[in-house]
């Protein structure tokens, strides 16, 4: 039987002793709660006026109000380990005061080096009723990378995962900011264990004021223009994203997300809070890398009804020869989000998986929601292709959500033009941290420019061509990638697809296709370009092809287009 998501093992302890420490803290929380309930008679006597201890518009609250109405249903469960919204509450607080204790004051920054784990989500909480600010960074980062973003982020304390000890154990004569070391581990040289913190310290309620416009995370953009930035969100900016993925989705108490995604990430960290916002288990797999044994696993033990994935992950999926071995009846969505879905690969999902899929469409900086496809709108398998035209769209504005595509005047195009998406809501980041300069380059006068090419219909449905940067100009004319993607992907033999741009003496770019051939298959490079004009105009086509064995992907799966481009420039 594959494992739903193991905890972290730790080099010097065996797992079955880290299990049994672990479920340790876990019960000495759980005591500490009842005892704190019990004592200030809260289950019984004043509840109403212990729902109103933290203000509206804050996580503070929200983290409390389910501790209450919501204590003995499980808010997390990694592994082994099940938490409920009371123990988790009580994590939270101990922690926080814990963090006090060494000096780490309201409005210091938190930051993490870490993949998914239980500890994450201790952290986020922290910030979110402690009122710190958390810091996520991504763990894949080389390490001259990492001291940038950690030096950048002003943190003054680092949560660090067993696998990042060394790395940051290198780095650490050049993190002047650093005070303080956590490690998830049990214990590691010259740092406090995280386990540690959790026992040490009060369960009370933290006398702590956080306010909806305090500030509450910072993601950090994946640097695809140059050196990454951080975008800042307060409570009610993260807290008004999560009203609108839960009400589009329709999440409710009962509800089991699968966490696949990394935390790090906006989109990941954005699908956990609808489900906790009502009262939902997040189930979180803490692999550094998609397994798509173990997601299948999970979903017919837990009962998931709930994942998010991203295109290359639901490809791994529809892979797998053994997909109909599995209970998966429990699933009620899938969503997919991240990159642009090929429409081929969305329909042999839906013909498996049935039409449960809903896209979401947003970056870093916008919150992440700026447009939703929900699960009504896949019901056109068998219909005109007219009908079916839509699953070519991101969907329509968010509830919420304003959304225009403007030229380069910022002047509004008609429908059926090609424009970029400019868009303004409560939820978009608040600034780039300590980068004035580019906030405004990239909000003006409160729209949020994000440099995604899209045209949009009768309906309000818009449809994403390119990234600006990813449009091909060859001899003159204007190539989207996302268009031969979509058709490269029809062709049988294909598994993944990139469409770039290269240097080329006569059409200055020309189009460049970098092709994953499923297994056995086979087909040419002049036969994959003859495919092409057959569904495309004559100058769209690949004018080249490569056969390659895999595609760089950023730990989302997203594919790194940047890489690809920056090889064949350095090349030439």
């Amino acid at each position: 039987m594959v494992p739903i998501a193991k905890c972290i093992p730790v080099s010097f302890q065996s797992g079955a002793a880290l299990r049994s420490e672990r479920e340790g803290i876990s019960d000495r929380i759980s005591v500490g709660v009842n005892r704190h309930l019990e004592a200030n008679g809260v289950a019984e006597r004043l509840i109403l006026k212990e729902l109103c201890r933290y203000n509206r518009g804050t996580f503070a609250d929200i983290i409390y109000r389910n501790a209450l109405l919501h204590s003995g249903d499980e808010a997390f469960v990694c592994g082994s380990q099940r938490i409920t919204f009371a123990q988790f509450n009580t994590r939270v607080n101990r922690l926080i005061h814990a963090l006090r204790s060494l000096g780490i004051k309201k409005g210091d920054v938190l930051g993490v080096v870490s993949w998914n784990c239980l500890e994450y989500t201790d952290v986020y909480g922290a910030a979110m009723k402690g009122g710190f600010i958390a810091s996520p960074f991504n763990p894949r980062l080389h390490s001259e990378e990492l001291e940038y973003l950690i030096n950048y982020s002003k943190a003054n304390t680092l949560f660090v995962g067993p696998e990042l000890l060394q790395t940051v154990s290198r780095l650490r004569p050049r993190l002047p900011g650093l005070k303080n070391y956590i490690c998830f581990e049990s214990s590691a040289p010259d740092m406090v264990s995280h386990g540690e913190l959790l026992t040490r310290d009060s369960s009370d309620e933290p006398d702590i004021n956080v306010n909806r416009d305090d500030p509450v995370i910072i993601f950090y953009t994946s640097g695809t223009t140059g050196v990454p930035r951080g975008a800042l969100y307060t409570h009610a900016r993260k807290l008004d994203n999560t009203r609108i993925k839960a009400l589009e989705m329709g999440t409710k108490a009962g509800d089991r997300h699968l966490m696949v995604l990394p935390f790090f990430h906006i989109g990941g960290d954005s699908h956990v809070w609808p489900f906790f916002l009502v009262g939902g288990s997040n189930v979180i797999m803490t692999q550094n890398s998609f397994d798509p044994r173990a997601v299948l696993q999970a979903i017919q033990e837990e009962k998931v009804t709930d994942m998010q994935i991203v295109p290359t992950q639901l490809n791994s999926l529809l892979s797998q020869q053994d997909l109909k071995a599995y209970d998966l009846s429990s699933l009620s969505r899938i969503y997919y989000a991240a990159s642009p879905m090929p429409v081929e690969l969305l329909r042999r999902g839906l013909e498996v998986f049935g039409p449960i899929f809903a896209q979401g469409y947003g970056q870093t900086e916008s919150g992440p929601q700026i447009a939703t496809l929900p699960k009504e709108a896949h019901h056109v398998l068998g219909k005109p292709l007219e009908d079916q035209r839509v699953l070519n769209s991101c969907g329509q504005p968010s509830l919420g959500v304003h959304v225009r595509v403007v030229d380069e005047n910022n002047d509004d195009v008609e429908r059926g033009k090609v424009g970029e998406i400019i868009a303004r809501s409560e939820s978009i980041m608040v600034e780039y941290w300590k980068m004035p300069k580019e906030t405004r380059e990239t909000i003006i006068d409160g729209w949020l420019h994000t440099g995604d090419l899209a045209y949009y219909d009768e309906k309000g449905f818009i449809y994403i061509v390119d990234r600006k940067k990813d449009m091909i100009v060859t001899g003159g004319e204007n190539v989207y990638s996302r268009e031969v993607e979509d058709v490269i992907y029809k062709h049988p033999a294909v598994a993944e697809a990139a469409v770039v741009g290269v240097p080329d003496s006569v059409w200055v770019e020309r189009v460049h296709a970098l092709i994953v051939l499923r297994a056995d298959a086979v087909v040419t490079e002049n036969e994959m370009i003859a495919f092409c004009k057959n569904h495309l105009a004559s100058y769209k086509a690949p004018k080249s092809v490569e056969f390659v064995e895999s595609l760089p992907k950023n730990p989302q799966g997203k594919i790194l287009k940047k890489e690809i481009r920056t090889k064949y420039r350095a090349n030439r």
